[in-house]
């Protein structure tokens, strides 16, 4: 038998299940591979003994309408970078891909899907160049990873996002007030730049558009007359003013430097001290956006993705990334999809459509 390993990194996401199940189901059809997964990413293959199971028709059973991954996750530990603690008490980041390449070798596994985004999916380019076959699928809910024109899990993070917007913008109607709302992104706005339309803000800032707090505060006192009006904002938690720097608070060992975060209140303070009298609230999404059942879009493309992840490891076309792009499943190369970042451009189609729609993008 040939045998198949599936790592799910990074960020949860709403997806993952479907994409395993993918896999599992389109290597039912062939008689000669079984499929396995590591727990907590690559966590899980490199204890002793290695944390890692079979995976058939009977543990993926009806998984794809769940949230999160069966086989868990992790965004610490990275192989790439791997903090280990030296004899004098330091911290030193070692090199662990030929450590976890030889592990994977050692026990038998021909071939590896790797799902994450793009600092997963730099490790699967790092374990090709170290000899191990690989397949990588995109999974991120920020969709900033380039080559694909969707990342599974970001129409749900939307969705979740669209939801509790609609619900603040009853409050503020009610209330006369101005309501921001914080999603996530890092440093890419889609989640805010889809939000922004679904839900039909009246402010949407994102990473791409430095703001000018003059602009805001205008379109701001523009929705208001004696008192009478309300204003909604979506900001990403990766957007900043012109003058100013990210949010952020200090990030976990051996994880990020940083945490982006809590935007919401500083741009809130912002308006309150430029003479915004209107009564201002935050919200600050975070976690909400990951979790929950996937949308039945994110399930059909992440099946999708399962399985022509498990035909490229048949036709031995490793190195590959599966992406969607034009409404067509093909792949690119790992390499070539985590060398740049995708961000909204300045000419994009919907940043253009929202600006005709009237969002101030505080510039």
């Amino acid at each position: 038998m040939k045998k198949i390993l599936v790592s799910t990194g990074g960020g949860d996401c709403p997806g993952l299940n479907a994409v395993i199940r993918g896999i599992v189901k389109r290597a039912a059809a062939e008689k000669d591979w079984e499929v396995w997964g590591s727990f907590e990413a690559f966590n899980g293959l490199m204890e002793e003994p290695a944390r890692i199971i079979k995976l058939d028709d009977h543990v993926t059973a009806g998984i794809h309408v769940l949230g999160g991954t069966i086989l868990g996750t992790t965004n610490k530990g990275n192989p790439l970078n791997f903090p280990e603690h030296q004899p004098d008490g330091s911290i030193k980041e070692v090199n662990r891909i030929p450590l976890l390449v030889e592990r994977i070798k050692l026990l038998g596994f021909d071939a590896v899907i790797n799902i994450g985004g793009d600092g997963s999916q730099a490790i699967s380019q790092a374990m090709l160049e170290a000899g191990m076959p690989v397949v990588g699928v995109p999974k991120t809910i920020d969709n900033d990873l380039s080559s694909t024109d969707f990342t599974f899990g970001f129409l749900t993070a939307v969705q979740t996002a669209t939801d509790s917007f609609d619900r603040l913008v009853t409050t503020a109607t009610s209330h006369h007030r101005v309501m921001i709302m914080e999603v996530m992104g890092r440093n890419a706005g889609w989640i805010a730049l889809y939000t922004a339309i679904a839900g039909g803000a009246e402010v949407c800032l994102i990473p791409e558009i430095p703001y000018d707090l003059d602009a805001i505060v205008k379109k701001i006192k523009n929705r208001y007359t004696d008192g009478r009006g309300f204003a909604n904002i979506v900001i990403a938690e990766g957007a900043h003013a012109k003058e100013g720097d990210f949010t952020s608070s200090k990030g976990e060992e051996g994880r990020i430097a940083v945490r982006l975060g809590g935007v919401a209140y500083t741009l809130s303070q912002q308006l309150k001290d430029a003479g915004v009298e209107a009564d201002i609230r935050e919200t600050v999404l975070g976690h909400t956006q990951r979790g929950g059942t996937p949308v039945s879009y994110d399930r059909v493309i992440a099946s999708v993705f399962g399985v022509k992840a498990f035909e490229l490891v048949l036709e031995k076309k490793f190195g590959q990334l599966v992406v969607l792009r034009n409404n067509d499943f093909t792949s690119v190369s790992i390499k070539e999809a985590i060398s740049a970042y995708n961000v909204i451009g300045l000419n994009n189609t919907l940043l253009h459509a929202a600006r005709g729609m009237g969002i101030s993008f505080g510039d």
